[in-house]
């Protein structure tokens, strides 16, 4: 059975390292230092097989020509419209990959809005989805339009609701002071943060039924986050989309 855990690295990242005990072999998913993995391999014993990248942007690709070239040449899968030229396996929407070394199997779900090339890899227990949805927000959108990260969000937000989610940046405290700010009146939402500040420690994994119960960007559809968008930025026609993007404005400068 594959154990997934956190390898911290920058300020606030997250290296999700897929770990077979039995074998003791690993992946990562965005090595953007190597360090940090170099460091865990060793501590726990742990031969490093492949990479999994979900999008270009350097903090989650700077570690993987160290580790490729320290390693004898690694697999590193990746999005296939990715600038990133470090990729060796080139990954469509809907593909399928077996990591046999983990007995794994993850489909790759093209998810553009944070960036045009972003994937994210999951099965019906897990998703690895980088900066496209975080515990209590979602990714600025770098690239992509406000209607492509909207897509992009309801697509993940469509698995299993038991399913985990691991993102790449803990930004889940900053994220829920806006939640409440959008949705004062949101009781789940409050509860969850409440909790969530007895604790210094990670906050995720998260699942997808928490996620559709807090997070404002997976809400564009309910009524009291359409009311509170309304009163704190002006949307000349109401739908998903413009209240999607009215949210994320009042978010990027929150």
């Amino acid at each position: 059975m594959v154990q997934v855990i956190p390898i911290p690295a920058f300020n606030d990242n997250y290296i999700w390292a897929l770990v077979n005990q039995d074998n003791k072999q690993l992946y990562v998913v965005d090595p953007g230092d190597a360090e940090p993995v170099l460091a865990f391999c060793c501590e726990h014993s742990l031969s490093l097989k492949g990479i999994l990248i979900t999008h270009h942007h350097w903090d989650h690709t700077n570690g993987v020509e160290k580790l490729v070239t320290k390693l004898n040449g690694l697999p590193v899968y990746g999005p296939s419209n990715s600038p990133f030229d470090g990729i060796t396996h080139k990954l469509e929407n809907d593909a399928v990959i077996t990591l046999d070394e983990l007995q794994l199997t993850l489909a790759i779900m093209h998810v553009p809005g944070h960036t045009l090339d972003h994937i994210a890899y999951y099965n019906e227990n897990m998703v690895f989805c980088g900066d496209t949805l975080f515990n209590g927000g979602c990714g600025r959108l770098f690239e992509g339009t406000p209607t492509q990260m909207l897509t992009s969000l309801l697509r993940i937000a469509a698995l299993p609701d038991s399913t985990q989610v691991y993102c790449t940046h803990e930004y889940t405290r900053a994220n829920l002071d806006f939640a409440a700010y959008i949705e004062p009146d949101n009781h789940t939402l409050a509860a969850y943060r409440d909790e969530l500040g007895k604790h210094s420690d990670i906050s995720l994994p998260t699942t997808i039924e928490q996620q559709k119960a807090i997070n404002p960007f997976l809400r564009t559809h309910e009524h009291n986050v359409r009311t509170s968008v309304l009163a704190k930025n002006s949307v000349t026609e109401i739908n998903d989309v413009n209240v999607f993007a009215a949210l994320r404005e009042l978010k990027d400068n929150y």
